[in-house]
C-alpha cells in the first residue's frame, strides 16, 4: 500500500467552511492558552522599557525575567500585574477537581495595605468611642 503525502492547505481545503472554522478556533484557543511573558508582554502592546517604568526597575531587568526559567512567584505576580493581569495558581489533580491556590507570592507591600484596610475600616460608632 502506498501512502502519499498531503499538505495541511490541502487537508483544510477538504473540510467544510464550518469545518475549518472550528479547526482555527481550537488552534486560535490553543495558541492564547501557551504564552510566554516576553509574548505576553507583546500582546499587551508594552515595550520592556514602558513595563519598566510600571514595575519600577531597569529596562535590563525586565529582559532578565523574561529569560529566566525560574522565578520567584511574587517576581512572576508584579511582572503579570504590570502587564494588566492578574495571577492565580491552580493546581490539578488527576482525581479530583482543580484547586486554587492563595497566598503564594504576595509581596509585603501587598500585606501592610491590606492590614491597613482591615485597621482603618472600623464602623464610625468605634471609631467615636475610641476618641
Amino acid at each position: 500500500m502506498a501512502y502519499s503525502t498531503v499538505s495541511l492547505e490541502e487537508m483544510l481545503a477538504r473540510q467544510s467552511e464550518e469545518s475549518r472554522r472550528r479547526i482555527e478556533q481550537m488552534a486560535a484557543e490553543l495558541i492564547a492558552e501557551e504564552l510566554n511573558l516576553r509574548e505576553l508582554r507583546r500582546q499587551r502592546r508594552l515595550t520592556q522599557a514602558r513595563l519598566s517604568k510600571k514595575l519600577k526597575i531597569g529596562q535590563e531587568g525586565v529582559s532578565r525575567i523574561e529569560k529566566r526559567a525560574d522565578l520567584y512567584l511574587s517576581t512572576l505576580r508584579s511582572y503579570v500585574e504590570g502587564v494588566g493581569g492578574e495571577l492565580t495558581l491552580m493546581v490539578k489533580f488527576p482525581d479530583r477537581p482543580p484547586v486554587i491556590l492563595t497566598g503564594f507570592g504576595e509581596n509585603a507591600d501587598s500585606k501592610k495595605t491590606k492590614k491597613k484596610a482591615k485597621i482603618t475600616a472600623k464602623p464610625k460608632s468605634a471609631m467615636r468611642r475610641a476618641a
